[in-house]
């Protein structure tokens, strides 16, 4: 599948690669959060356009935060705090208790993976998930190749922390294809 990459959608992926290489996080996987995080440093593609038109090339440290807060509650959407609470949990007291404990970002952990044989983080679950997606994406657009567009969209589509903090910035699935399409663009990721 990686040889229907555009150079900027390669770069995401290395990007992601980078900062799961970068934390620290020995025997960390890449997740969507990463490529999101990878997809934010980029300039001058159609992704990085997207975000800029749709008002987050100033708020992208907004973004960074949001994601940071997620980790640090062990990856939980704010939706799934909130139903949480709803039955009595309060994360943030759990959150509060396990790092007053174990230190700050205790739960930021990330799992075990086959990184101590191969040298190199492997991809999780949710993050081969939105690859894929791209992939679909970009076959019902038609694009022969997969950019970092394609990434972008499959992230906004995808439950989780990146699609939750997205569209808390204004950047949902119908938005970014309406900047990057037009109004009848119909980016679908299955």
């Amino acid at each position: 599948m990686f040889e229907r990459f555009t150079k900027d959608a390669r770069d995401v992926v290395k990007g992601a690669y980078a900062y799961v290489d970068g934390s620290g996080g020995e025997g960390r996987s890449v997740e969507p959060e990463h490529l999101l995080l990878a997809l934010l440093d980029r300039e001058g593609s159609r992704g990085s356009f997207a975000l800029v038109a749709l008002g987050l090339g100033e708020r992208r440290e907004s973004v960074r935060e949001a994601l940071r807060e997620a980790r640090r509650r062990a990856g939980l959407t704010q939706a799934e705090t909130d139903a949480l609470a709803g039955l009595g949990i309060d994360v943030e007291e759990i959150v509060a208790r396990v790092e007053q404990t174990h230190g700050v970002g205790a739960l930021a952990g990330g799992s075990k993976d086959k990184r101590w044989w191969s040298g190199r983080s492997s991809f999780g679950r949710g993050a081969r998930d939105v690859l894929e997606r791209s992939l679909r994406v970009a076959l019902a657009q038609r694009d022969r190749h997969i950019g970092d567009e394609h990434i972008l969209l499959a992230l906004t589509t995808r439950p989780g922390v990146p699609a939750e903090v997205l569209a808390a910035h204004g950047v949902t699935h119908a938005s970014v294809v309406r900047v990057l399409y037009g109004s009848g663009g119909e980016a679908k990721a299955g």
